[in-house]
Parts: C-alpha cells; sequence; structure tokens
C-alpha cells in the first residue's frame, strides 16, 4: 500500500510537466510539418515565384500583341506592317521577286507553335531580284 501511495503522491508533480513536453512537442511537430508549416511556406514561395515568372512572360507577350493591334489600328496605321499582314495573308508577291518555299513553320512571330493543319503562308519568303527596285 505504500508504494501505491508514493507512486500518486509522485505522479501528481511529473503529469504536468510531461503534458506540458507533450504539447510542446505537438506544436513543434505542426510548426515544421503542419498545413501551414515551414514546409508548406517553402512550397508556396516556389508556386509564387513560378506564377510571377508566368506572369512577367504573358504580359511581355500582352506588351508585344498591343503594339501590333496598336499598329493596325486605323489611328496610327504603319503602312509596313499592313504591307506585311496583306501579304502573308493574301500569298501576295510583287512581279519582281522570288519566291522560296521553305515549308511551314514550326513557330510563328511570337515563339508560339504553329499546328501542322492547314499549311501556313509564313512558310514562303518572298525576296527581290537582283536590279530590282521596290
Amino acid at each position: 500500500m505504500g508504494l501505491i501511495s508514493e507512486l500518486r503522491s509522485r505522479a501528481r508533480y511529473v503529469v504536468g510537466p510531461v503534458l506540458g513536453i507533450c504539447t510542446v512537442g505537438y506544436f513543434s511537430y505542426h510548426i515544421i510539418h503542419g498545413e501551414r508549416g515551414l514546409y508548406a511556406l517553402r512550397a508556396l514561395t516556389k508556386q509564387v515565384a513560378e506564377a510571377r515568372a508566368v506572369y512577367t512572360e504573358t504580359s511581355l507577350k500582352r506588351k508585344v500583341l498591343e503594339n501590333r493591334v496598336r499598329l493596325l489600328s486605323p489611328g496610327s496605321l504603319d503602312p509596313d506592317m499592313l504591307e506585311e499582314r496583306a501579304r502573308i495573308m493574301l500569298d501576295f508577291a510583287y512581279p519582281d521577286e522570288t519566291v522560296i518555299l521553305t515549308g511551314p513553320p514550326s513557330t510563328d512571330s511570337l515563339g508560339e507553335d504553329v499546328p501542322p493543319d492547314p499549311p501556313s503562308p509564313e512558310g514562303r519568303v518572298a525576296v527581290p531580284r537582283k536590279g530590282a527596285k521596290p
């Protein structure tokens, strides 16, 4: 009987610190490995960096497209841009030019993949003949 009462009296002093250590261990584990822990923070930081890179690339493509649209707008029509687009769309070449068929390009002027069907007119190159005046 003396042993059991001795264990009970000492258990009162041990239970509090043991529960405290378990609680601290539990929260420490979840600070590092939890859903909002340090590993999750590292993964989110990496995702944010990738998203910013995609955003930068997309915004640059958008600026290029906006510039091309601005050049084709009626208020500021660039004759060179108009001629370039008309020649590509209509398969037009001047009589003094030699047309070299190079096949469909693998990418367009913006660096995007072009589907193989239908054949693209951008695969043709018009080269002025020697001595011809533009």
